[in-house]
């Protein structure tokens, strides 16, 4: 999912303010306890909101479309809220736009959920979250803006600590619904989000493309649960240089990488002339196993992206790192020998070749990876326990 296209979708074309700028905020109430969609939730109408939407606490919701926040709104969303989305694909999703914020606040015990409607949920039911800041992105330059690939909204600037809200104890369920061969939505879409933004304890499950993605920006993420991805479990891209902090991936039957890294966006262009580098602190990726999925790569890097892995667990898959680029635009290879991408501390188990170089570089594993054997990953079955679900 990495091309900068203007859909221009024909639903968003026709979508209505619900209400002025001088109307009180709008507050969803339904306090029947029965989440039931097909009975008694709420219905959240499809439209771009001018005014706050509030949505109650241990209630269900149901949208049927995009449900866009307008620059100067909150998305407020309590613990305990369920939101049921119509499973009719890429139209049905939720963005925050930018200048807009979310405040999402689930609680460990009583999470926000957001999921499918169908009887027998699937992924890619419907599209996802989206969230658009004005950090930077490397695709433009100074205060310009890019295109969402979804719903064809503006992001990216020059704001590095931009807040676009906060969100706790989410999960994000059967999304990644495609718009076409190009463009599909993730479970979590995080475009030119800043670092002033809070996100920790979210989980994708059983997404149809990427569980969590990045387009540039500077936002750090605590505590990411993506289980069953069938493209991408996390993937980055346009200059991401946020920090990502246990990370919990487990592959489903169809699946791509754990982690795809691009330094930028070679469909688009680097016009900011610089790559990704994130740092990544406690990650664990398992995969099927060896002996059932022996093609299988851990971690793919490659259009010059650096970045900064501290320990890591890898297990179950054929290559570990797979390191693409060449000695032009593209310099994987460059980041090793300087010292921008590297991995330290790490166990691999059941992983047949730790390291592939097919960057045009030369540099040896010991360039790259230090500390083998002394990787414990993060601590899943702690932090994951009582709100995720695999």
């Amino acid at each position: 999912m990495k091309n900068n296209v203007i859909l221009g979708l024909a639903i968003v074309s026709m979508l209505f303010s619900c209400s002025s700028d001088d109307t009180s905020d709008i507050i969803l109430d339904n306090n029947n306890g029965n989440n039931n969609p097909d009975n008694s939730c709420t219905t959240i109408t499809a439209a771009q909101y001018t005014t706050d939407l509030e949505l109650e606490a241990n209630t269900c919701y149901v949208i049927n479309g995009p449900v866009i926040m307008a620059a100067g709104t909150n998305l407020i969303i309590h613990e305990g809220v369920t939101i049921y989305a119509e499973a009719t694909g890429a139209d049905v999703y939720i963005a925050i736009s930018q200048g807009a914020k979310i405040r999402a606040n689930g609680t460990l015990n009583n999470p926000i959920v957001l999921t499918s409607n169908a009887a027998s949920p699937s992924a890619g039911d419907w599209g996802g979250l989206i969230i658009l800041g004005k950090a930077p992105i490397n695709s433009v330059t100074g205060t310009a803006t890019s295109t969402s690939e979804i719903a064809s909204l503006p992001y990216g600037g020059n704001i590095s600590n931009d807040s676009s809200g906060t969100i706790r104890y989410m999960r994000v369920e059967y999304s990644g619904g495609a718009a076409d061969g190009q463009s599909e939505n993730n479970g979590f879409s995080f475009y030119g989000v800043g670092s002033g933004t809070v996100v920790e304890y979210i989980q994708a499950f059983e997404g149809k493309d990427d569980g969590v993605e990045f387009f540039g920006g500077t936002v750090n993420v605590n505590y990411v649960s993506v289980i069953n991805a069938q493209d991408d479990s996390i993937d980055w891209t346009e200059g991401y240089t946020g920090t990502i902090t246990n990370a919990y991936v487990l592959h489903g039957n169809e699946h791509d990488k754990g982690i795809e890294a691009d330094g930028f966006n070679t469909d688009f262009s680097n016009a900011g002339g610089y790559y990704s580098k994130p740092t990544v602190n406690n990650l664990t990726i398992i995969g099927l196993g060896t002996a059932t999925d022996p093609g299988s790569e851990a971690i793919r890097l490659r259009a010059g992206t650096q970045g900064i892995f501290n320990n890591v667990l890898i297990q179950g898959y054929g290559e570990g790192f797979d390191l693409d680029g060449d000695l032009g635009d593209n310099p994987t290879g460059n980041g090793v020998v300087n010292g921008d991408l590297k991995v330290s501390n790490i166990t691999f188990v059941d992983v047949t070749l730790t390291m592939k170089n097919d960057t045009e570089v030369i540099f040896t594993e010991a360039d790259f990876i230090s500390g083998v054997g002394n990787g414990t990953g993060t601590d899943y079955t702690t932090w994951g326990a009582g709100w995720t679900i695999e």
